[in-house]
């Protein structure tokens, strides 16, 4: 009788489970000369049997199938098999006479009914053991979630930490992520423009692949960087540190949703494109090409509109311009203004105690009902996606209140800090007057206002961050610092 001599391991990787095949090999050769065998074909596979689609296993099961061997040597029926897939086809080939003999160093086989039954018993218990470990492994895996551990790899910008099995910060490439979140929320960068700064900048994902697209977009829609996991569809609190702030997240969000929407391929270009509103109807404004000039002029998608039609761009250029002049502010002056913020925070840390106090209030009524929300769960008066929902609300809210307290208590009050950067950016408002690109006019302005409408063919916008600062005499100069009257007061 011919024979088959199968051995298999239950893993592709070389450093695991690496005498298995070997050891084996040394046992089945020792059956074999002992029992006289005949062996016309040998086969190793590093594979798991828990599903089927084996290559080496289908091999040995077409040569048998083609009468050039009779039986099978392998170690014990778990080798083989231990799915029911792989099981039954076994089985099925002793019932068909393809199989006459199996032989098993630790296991006791014939072709008789009471020999199926035993090895339907035996191929039984390696699917129960493999379907056993599963759930164990499952439950494992959901446990480490709970305790604020994620249980796989580490997105790029972490890493996994073999000791303590947690997740710690790359200090490599962290601050680049960081930087990829921020360029996106200006909306000034494209994901293929962000994939080759990552290739510039040598940034690559955790096995040393280069970052395309379809990675990066989906690292600016992972909640991890939050400082929140997402597993199965739930949200849930990491240990893990975060790199980004949820403002930061939301813009970026904001700006896919945007760039998500089907857009008109145009033929010309507008620098102010996306960046008005009408004043009156609400609608977008659009930009038009007539006669060698650009237009500007409301969509009057809502209906009739009282604004007037067009407005040229070189006029909105001129606008946008002398607003720039206005507030532009040299070093000099950008040194007073910031001097003056610096004695500002002294004063707000003073008084931010008592609003930390009510934002902790408020995050100890977020935890709450959190405890709540999950008792209402577990009584079955929610759905699984309801909870799911409504759990994210809450862990996003929570997410935002301590972000709010961190920045009360560290800075004093959470306008100081983007009042800082909106007078850094005043000082560098003179560089985009020689600018070639007027689309970088567009950038600026979106970062330090919002609501930019067009009323009666002018251009007006409200600041995003509202404060009066005047700077006081210079003892030097006797010359008086204030910021033009439409800037923020």
């Amino acid at each position: 009788m011919k024979y088959i001599l199968y051995a298999r391991k239950s893993t592709e990787e070389d450093d695991r489970q690496v005498l298995s095949i070997e050891a084996q090999l040394i046992e089945l050769q020792e059956y074999t000369a002992k029992e006289k065998l005949e062996i016309v074909a040998s086969f190793q596979e590093a594979k798991t049997a828990k599903e089927p689609g084996r290559i080496k296993f289908a091999e040995m099961l077409a040569i048998l199938e083609s009468g050039k061997a009779d039986g099978i040597i392998s170690w014990h029926p778990d080798r083989l098999a231990r799915n029911s897939v792989d099981g039954g086809k076994i089985i099925h080939f002793v019932d068909r006479g393809l199989i006459k003999s199996l032989k098993f160093p630790t296991f006791w086989f014939e072709p008789t009914p009471q020999g199926l039954f035993m090895l339907n018993i035996a191929f039984g218990q390696s699917k129960y053991f493999v379907d056993n470990l599963r759930e164990n492994v499952k439950r494992g895996l959901r446990q480490k979630i709970r305790n604020g551990t994620w249980p796989g790899w580490a997105p790029v910008g972490y890493t996994n930490n073999p000791k303590t099995r947690g997740i710690d910060v790359d200090s490599e490439k962290a601050p680049k992520v960081k930087k990829l979140f921020e360029m996106y929320a200006t909306g000034a960068y494209t994901l293929h423009s962000l994939a080759n700064w990552s290739k510039k900048k040598n940034l690559v994902g955790n096995l040393g692949k280069p970052l395309v697209i379809a990675n990066i977009q989906k690292n600016l829609q992972n909640v991890f960087y939050l400082g929140l996991m997402k597993w199965k569809g739930e949200i849930f609190e990491g240990k893990h540190e975060p790199l980004i702030s949820k403002k930061l997240f939301d813009t970026c969000k904001e700006v896919m949703l945007k760039r998500g929407k089907v857009q008109e391929i145009r033929k010309h270009h507008f620098a102010f494109l996306g960046l008005l509103k009408c004043a009156s109807c609400g609608c977008s404004i659009t930009g038009e090409r007539q006669k060698g000039h650009n237009y500007y002029r409301c969509t009057k998608k809502k209906g009739l509109c009282q604004e007037k039609h067009y407005l040229r761009e070189e006029a909105l250029t001129e606008q946008i311009t002398s607003y720039l002049q206005k507030v532009s502010l040299s070093s000099q002056d950008t040194k007073k203004v910031l001097a003056a913020l610096d004695s500002e925070q002294k004063k707000a840390r003073e008084s931010a105690q008592a609003e930390v106090s009510v934002l902790k209030e408020q995050l100890a009524s977020i935890e709450t009902k959190l405890v709540k929300l999950l008792d209402i769960y577990l009584a079955d008066a929610l759905s699984t996606e309801e909870y799911a929902a409504k759990k994210q609300s809450l862990l996003s809210q929570k997410v935002a209140l301590a972000e709010k307290i961190i920045d009360f208590e560290q800075k004093g009050v959470s306008w100081l800090e983007p009042a800082r950067e909106f007078v850094k950016s005043l000082n560098q408002a003179a560089n985009l007057l020689s600018s070639p690109n007027p689309s970088a006019m567009t950038t600026f302005l979106k970062n330090i206002g919002s609501n930019h409408i067009l009323r009666n063919r002018e251009f007006v916008f409200t600041p995003k961050i509202e404060y009066e600062l005047v700077a006081e005499r210079s003892e030097a100069n006797q010359n008086s610092l204030t910021f033009p009257t439409w800037c923020p007061r």
